[in-house]
């Protein structure tokens, strides 16, 4: 089967477009890379163009998604997963309603969709390997997106990543605060621990190699290699979790209780106002159980670092390094998801206007958040 028979249209009715289509002039969330918007804010930037994303222009204004797959997309796929990394190529980079192509990373044949997508017939090697390293994350959250890329030797733009010169020194505060015990545990037998070492334990997790600042917590640990080095991206990623989720919890409270007041105007028959009353209750009831999800997985990490720090026992820390790569992705999935459903529901319904949209918009922003959400709730 052809590429062309593979690219999948994505045409002015379908829900997908028309909910895209309100991202255009908004910044990225932590499912969506707005590749449009990022050219329309800082494409005048010689950064910008001087270390792109991607090196092909098409695809350098696509947009990227992280898409919880549905059972008429797993086909796609050899292997088994249940979310994927899907381009979108827009037909018209001014209006998503025009519709466009998409492809998922990893799906058969998916080199061959992305050059004809992209309308490039010369070596793309550089733009499929950030794809793969893309597609490797769980969300698209601009901190963990830059340090991965740079970890693999990618060079890219600062304006890629809407993570805020005070964000970083915010959360470089956070992380500060939250091992300074272990600077002290980690420096105790040496008797050195001082400011002047936690300042610099915490510029080394927050930097892209694993060095030989890091060697006595490695050594506290019984760490080798790379399980050492995936284990502390890892940990890197839960500490940017919880920092996020600090600011994030009380507002996803405020939304929650926002999608059960939001009004919906106009003649709707009895059917859709039964299937909308019960979304807004199915989506109340996901993001809370999501949401309880992510702190019992963030209760496994400050179990293991209380035993640390505590009980001086590094055991269940270091267990807890081994199984941080795989626990991050699932972490990074839903932490993802609620993360995108309060950022795009502030940015539609701003603080202090009530909440309004018509049927078809509220049908297309609920199933959006629904079709996110990792729980499966009766419906």
């Amino acid at each position: 089967m052809s590429a062309r028979r593979n690219l999948k249209p994505v045409r002015n009715n379908d829900r997908v477009t028309r909910s895209l289509r309100a991202l255009e002039r908004t910044a990225s969330t932590s499912r969506v890379l707005n590749l449009l918007a990022i050219q329309a804010t800082s494409g005048h930037r010689p950064e910008h163009s001087q270390h792109p994303l991607f090196r092909n222009r098409v695809l350098n204004n696509a947009l990227i998604i992280k898409h919880r797959l549905r059972s008429d997309d797993i086909f796609l796929f050899d292997d088994v997963r249940p979310t994927a990394t899907k381009i979108i190529i827009p037909f018209d980079r001014s209006d998503l309603g025009l519709g466009g192509q998409s492809f998922f990373v990893g799906q058969r044949g998916w080199d061959e969709l992305l050059r004809e997508a992209c309308k490039d017939t010369t070596d793309m090697v550089r733009d499929a390997a950030t794809l793969r390293m893309i597609d490797m994350l769980p969300s698209l959250d601009p901190f963990l997106l830059r340090e991965h890329l740079r970890r693999h030797g990618m060079r890219v733009a600062d304006c890629y990543f809407a993570l805020s010169a005070a964000d970083l020194d915010q959360m470089q505060g956070f992380v500060g605060f939250e091992i300074s015990r272990l600077i002290e545990l980690a420096y105790r037998d040496t008797g050195r621990a001082s400011g002047a070492h936690a300042a610099r334990l915490v510029e080394a997790l927050l930097s892209t190699d694993v060095d030989e600042r890091l060697e006595p917590l490695r050594e506290t640990l019984v760490l080798e290699g790379e399980s050492f080095k995936e284990g502390v991206f890892s940990w890197k990623g839960f500490l940017y979790y919880k920092w996020m989720l600090n600011n994030l919890w009380p507002r996803l409270s405020e939304i929650s209780a926002e999608i059960g007041q939001l009004v919906i105007p106009g003649v709707r028959d009895t059917d859709t106002a039964r299937y909308l009353d019960e979304t807004r209750k199915r989506l109340q009831a996901g993001i809370m159980v999501e949401r309880m999800a992510v702190q019992r997985t963030l209760k496994v990490y400050d179990d293991a670092f209380e035993d640390l720090i505590e009980n001086g026992k590094p055991q269940a820390f270091r267990a807890f390094l081994l199984r941080a790569p795989e626990m991050f992705l699932s972490l990074g999935e839903k932490v993802g998801v609620i993360s995108h459903i309060s950022s795009y529901w502030r940015y539609r319904f701003p603080d202090g206007r009530p909440p309004t949209a018509q049927v078809e918009e509220a049908i297309d922003i609920f199933q959006d958040f629904e079709s996110g959400l990792s729980v499966n709730l009766p419906g």
